[in-house]
């Protein structure tokens, strides 16, 4: 685990240069070349200035270069990535931190069944696989539908609650 949140962010700067250099500036240079025009006493200059960097901004999204979200995709794109450990990027919104952290998951059961260590994998129906880290027996419904809770713990690990069983540990591995 140490090695991947090592590995992790420095192949996530190779990899992704342009995430590097965001996390080092505040805000992207095409985003800044637009704010820029607002201080141009001219009006025909500041219009023909809005006009450039406009078509250039959209220009750069058309191509992929430049990517924009919502709030709303920010906190689904959390929500989806609940359970795993990640490094910090900017594209999960400037006031990430500042926003409320995901503390849980709620979702069903798609099917759980025992791998060869004989510990519990769950699947479940948002697609994600989570594993039994303890060694606790635990006792629950295993149907399809039936309700899941996962909630982050201390230390980062997190427990799930299947129906009304007791909490056991488990890790996100999908």
């Amino acid at each position: 685990m140490t090695f991947l949140r090592t590995v992790l962010p420095v192949l996530a700067a190779l990899t992704f240069p342009a995430i590097a250099q965001a996390q080092e500036s505040s805000r992207p240079e095409l985003l800044n070349r637009l704010t820029s025009c607002r201080t141009m006493g001219d009006q025909m200059a500041r219009l023909s200035c809005y006009d450039a960097a406009v078509e250039a901004l959209d220009a750069a999204e058309r191509e992929g270069e430049v990517v924009v979200v919502d709030r709303n995709q920010v906190r689904e794109s959390r929500q989806a990535l609940f359970g795993f450990d990640l490094p910090s990027l900017p594209a999960f919104g400037r006031n990430a931190a500042a926003e409320e952290d995901i503390s849980s998951l709620e979702t069903t059961l798609s099917r759980a069944s025992r791998g060869g260590d004989g510990k519990w994998v769950f699947r479940l129906t948002d697609g994600s696989v989570w594993r039994q880290v303890d060694s606790e027996s635990v006792f629950f419904p295993n149907r399809e539908g039936t309700e899941v809770r996962v909630r982050r713990a201390s230390l980062g690990s997190f427990m799930m609650t299947v129906g009304s069983s007791r909490a056991i540990r488990v890790r996100r591995d999908q």
